[in-house]
Parts: structure tokens; sequence; C-alpha cells
């Protein structure tokens, strides 16, 4: 599994397919995400899981640590090609970056474990900074592709 630092680094691909909505920054919208999110995976004939999961995970991240009052967040999902799913969970508290659970080395609180899941169910990802004020959190999964 590549770094953290390492992910950051990699160019963004040309999607073959996209579906991007944006959703209150509550419970609600993070609850929402994940089942827009199943309804477009099951559309396309792709796997929910992991994919369920890190929408899951990154969505009450941005509505929970991202939640900026009157603002949004946006789901995107993106095909890379023909085995990979790009998860991007775009919201508007730039200032405040998650960082890799496991190179902190800290003690996981009650409610840290939100980045360790999409570490162990992500074969990549990473955070991407802009346009100020806002920060993406993005995530791949790679898959069999559909026949």
């Amino acid at each position: 599994m590549d770094t953290l630092s390492h992910v950051n680094q990699q160019s963004v691909r040309t999607p073959l397919r996209q579906f991007s909505v944006p959703l209150s920054a509550t419970r609600r919208g993070a609850r929402l995400a994940r089942l827009l999110a199943a309804e477009q995976l099951n559309s396309w004939g792709l796997p929910l899981d992991p994919a369920r999961l890190v929408v899951a995970e990154l969505a009450a991240n941005a509505a929970l640590h991202g939640h900026v009052p009157g603002r949004s967040f946006r789901l995107t999902l993106s095909v890379l090609g023909p085995g990979t799913l790009r998860i991007e969970v775009a919201d508007t508290r730039g200032d405040r970056l998650p960082g890799s659970a496991r190179a902190s080395g800290e003690a996981l609180a009650e409610s840290g474990y939100g980045l360790l899941l999409v570490e162990e169910s992500a074969d990549r990802w990473g955070v991407r900074c802009g346009p100020v004020p806002c920060k993406t959190v993005w995530a791949e999964v790679d898959f069999a592709p559909p026949r």
C-alpha cells in the first residue's frame, strides 16, 4: 500500500463515468451520501463494498469535522478505468486536514476510527487542498472489472 505522501502526489486521471452531488453537511446528508453512492454503484454494475463503507466514513467526517454553517459538502464517484473507483468528498474546512491514523502514533479516541477504516478498506487515499477554503479527501478502491 502506498504512503499518504506518495498518493497525494499522484495525478488525477480522466474518469470514464462520473457522479457528483452536493449534500448538506449534516448526519442526514452523510446518510444520503451512502444511499446515493450505493444506488449509483448498483446502476454501474459495480460492487457495493468496500466503497459503501468508504463513502459512509468520508461523508460522516465531512459532516462532523468539515461542517461550516450554511455550506454543503460534495460527493463525487468516478470510474477511472476498467478496475478503479475514486471516491471524493469535498468540504469547506480546508483548515482542518485529516492525517493518517497510523502515522500519528496516537491512541485513537472513542470516535477516531473513521480514517483507519478508510485506510484498511481503500487501496489508496489522500487529501487535496483547494480551492480555498476547500479540501477534498479521496480514496480509490480497485475492483474486478464487470464482464
